[in-house]
């Protein structure tokens, strides 16, 4: 594997666990400036459901999807 695929794993773990937790700063953080494919950000979405904290459903929500 790159680098960059570690850090990318390394980061989708990130988010998870700042969803599950519920850390909406760390998640803030972690999305600035970031887009993701519709795949992700729709898993990520139902983990979040899953949790029922509105906060970070609307966070994820606000995603641009890349193309």
């Amino acid at each position: 594997m790159t680098d960059n695929t570690n850090h990318s794993i390394a980061h989708f773990a990130a988010l998870k666990t700042a969803i599950v937790n519920g850390e909406e700063q760390l998640l803030t953080e972690l999305l600035a400036g970031e887009s993701m494919q519709a795949l992700e950000k729709d898993y990520l979405v139902d983990l979040a459901k899953l949790n029922n904290n509105a906060n970070i459903i609307k966070l994820l929500a606000a995603i641009p999807v890349a193309q």
